[in-house]
This record gives C-alpha cells, sequence and structure tokens, in this order.
C-alpha cells in the first residue's frame, strides 16, 4: 500500500526527548516499510525515517519556542492534500485539523486519536465530521465521546522490542516517568515511596503550565533522602532508567487514553503498579504485568509483591501484546478494510 503518515510538527519523528505521539508515529512508520509498505512520512524537519520524508518545519517547533503550532500544521495538510492522489490511505495523528481539508476523501483517510476526549469543547468537531474514521488507542478512550462518531477500531500501541531491552536483574528503586502534572500525580508516587521505605526516581519534564504545581506542591516533597528529581531524560536515558527500576509507578488520576510508559516498563521487564483508571486495565494484566490499585494502602503493599514478581513473565505480557509489529499489522487491517469497503467513494455528510 501507498501510506502517508501525517505527524504533529510539536517535535521530530522520533522526539530527541518527551514527545508520545511523535515516538508512536515513529514506530509504526518504520515498521509499516520493514512489512513491505510504500510510505511517505509528514513530519517536522529532523526526523528520521526509512520511509520518504516531507518535512513540513525546519524541526520541531516545541524546540523552536513556538507557541501556536496550528499555522504550520495547516500548511502541512494543504501540501499533503495536493498530493493526496498518491496515495491509497491517508493516516493523520493530529487530532482534528485535518476534517475541513479533507472532508470529501473520508474513504482514504483515517485519524488516531492520541489524546484525552472527555473534553466536551471538542465535540461539536467531532459531530459535525462524524462521517470521518477514527482509531481508538484504547476502548476506554471511546466512552465520553458522542455515540454517532464513526470508529473503526481500536489499535494498541506498540513499540520495537530492542527500544527498552529486557533486563533480567532491575534494580532496587521504584521509577516515575513522564511529565510533572496534577493528573499524573507524582505526589502520590511519592507518598507511595517514602511509605514502603523504598527509593523514589522521577524522571519528568515540567512544563511551562505545570509550573505552578510543580513549585507549590511537588518542590517541597522532594526534601527527602528515599527522592530524587532527574528531571526530562532522552531515549537512551529512558531504557536504562526503566529496566534499572524495580518497579514502575503509574498513579494517575484521569482518564489515561493509553499510558506508553506501562509498555515500555513492561518491554524491560518492570512491572507496573497503576491506580484503576482509564486505560490501565486493558494495558495490565494482574499478576503478570503489573498491579491494579485503588488507594494508598494498596498501592505501599503492592511494592513489596511488585519486587518479587517475575520479569521474564512481565517482558512475554508485552510480547504477546504490545510489539510494533502487531501495532503495524493491525493498522493495515484497517486501511485494508478502509480501501476494500464496496463502492468505496467520497463519504459526504448526511443532510441534516
Amino acid at each position: 500500500m501507498r501510506i502517508a503518515q501525517i505527524a504533529p510538527l510539536a517535535e521530530a519523528v522520533p522526539p530527541a526527548l518527551y514527545g508520545g505521539t511523535e515516538r508512536v508515529v515513529s514506530w509504526l512508520t518504520e515498521e509499516l516499510v520493514g512489512q513491505g509498505h510504500d510510505v511517505t512520512l509528514f513530519a517536522a524537519g529532523g526526523s528520521k525515517t526509512a520511509a520518504k520524508l516531507v518535512a513540513g518545519c525546519d524541526r520541531g517547533l516545541r524546540l523552536q519556542g513556538v507557541a501556536d503550532h496550528m499555522a504550520s500544521n495547516l500548511v502541512m495538510l494543504e501540501h499533503v492534500r495536493r498530493q493526496a492522489g498518491q496515495f491509497d490511505i491517508i493516516h493523520c495523528h493530529i487530532d482534528i485539523l485535518q476534517y475541513p481539508v479533507f472532508r470529501d476523501l473520508a474513504h482514504k483517510l483515517v485519524s488516531t486519536l492520541h489524546g484525552r476526549l472527555d473534553l466536551p469543547d471538542l465535540w461539536p468537531v467531532y459531530e459535525a465530521y462524524r462521517h470521518m474514521p477514527l482509531v481508538s488507542i484504547s476502548n476506554r478512550q471511546r466512552e465520553p465521546m458522542p455515540a454517532n462518531v464513526n470508529w473503526v477500531a481500536t489499535v494498541y500501541h506498540g513499540l520495537p522490542a530492542a527500544v527498552c531491552p529486557f533486563d533480567v536483574r532491575g534494580g532496587d528503586y521504584l521509577a516515575f516517568l513522564g511529565r510533572i502534572s496534577r493528573e499524573k500525580r507524582p505526589d502520590r508516587a511519592i507518598e507511595i515511596a517514602i511509605r514502603a521505605g523504598v527509593r523514589l526516581r522521577l524522571a519528568a519534564k515540567v512544563d511551562k503550565v505545570d509550573r505552578g504545581y510543580f513549585d507549590e506542591v511537588i518542590k517541597p516533597m522532594l526534601d527527602h533522602p528515599l527522592i530524587e528529581f532527574i528531571g526530562e531524560i532522552d531515549e537512551g536515558q529512558k531504557s536504562t532508567f526503566l529496566g534499572g527500576a524495580r518497579a514502575l509507578l503509574f498513579p494517575i488520576d484521569w482518564m489515561e487514553p493509553f499510558g506508553l510508559v506501562m509498555i515500555e516498563a513492561m518491554s524491560a521487564g518492570t512491572p507496573v503498579i497503576a491506580w484503576r483508571n482509564g486505560s490501565v486495565l486493558e494495558i495490565i494484566e494482574e499478576g503478570r504485568s503489573g498491579l491494579i490499585v485503588d488507594s494508598m494502602d494498596m498501592a505501599v503493599e503492592a511494592v513489596g509483591r511488585a519486587m518479587t514478581m517475575d520479569r521474564s513473565v512481565v517482558r512475554r505480557s508485552f510480547e504477546r501484546r504490545f510489539t510494533a509489529a502487531r501495532m503495524a499489522r493491525n493498522y493495515a487491517g484497517v486501511y485494508e478494510d478502509l480501501i476494500g469497503k464496496p463502492g468505496a467513494r467520497p463519504v459526504r455528510e448526511a443532510a441534516e
């Protein structure tokens, strides 16, 4: 198949530091190329890929300090639109901007929604373009959305087995990886570690919007001998960080659409202690790849249990469910279903 992958321009593909969506797009693109497809990647300059790269900007907009990415993404979409006839399938990863541009090409455009969908302000867009094919990254992610949108599949994220290599030994610390924000609950992670008497290392970025929360809530909690704040880390550091942990703490307090860090930890053989929220019940196999908790007391007790879990079992759970190869095959199936629909033609909105 001739496939166009459309990535956000915030980061290069793959990103040097933080950037979950761009990382998934990279893994998907490279695996599709490896499986024999003709792939064109529309992404930020500086991206590294075996596909044909069409740069939408010189480099990732976040690192340039560009606050509003809409204009650049719209220009990129216009370039894609002009070349649409060259592709069998156009796969978008940029949320909602593509809908008015490709409203008459719904038969060959599919969008993966990577973010939260429990924000009612966005729902009118999905209602207005309800014919556009959508892919969710977990079944739970779909729940807040209007019932009449065009879901065509749920495809879980996957990553190459070598990204976070299996570490049979692990280490003696708990890990928290991601972003410092209220919904990620690093404060819970710190409290769990202190109550369990186990060292915690936090590798996390602090966005401007979360600086107040970090300064007021998290920073005062870092003054404890068991707590180490590392800051934002790159891909190479991440694999060592996760592989060297005894368990990953994922104490979220929101409807997490997927939680990429969970499968990254599983790839390393590191079990996950996760709050029962969002996609957690779909990703974690209780007692095999991690432990699901509902309270601080349960989380503290789970630390001891996680330290006795068989890391090879955790890794096998990853290999069975969350590899990049499996993700790419699942997406290829979605593409084939759209292409193969009898009488496929441009689909227009139903009359009101």
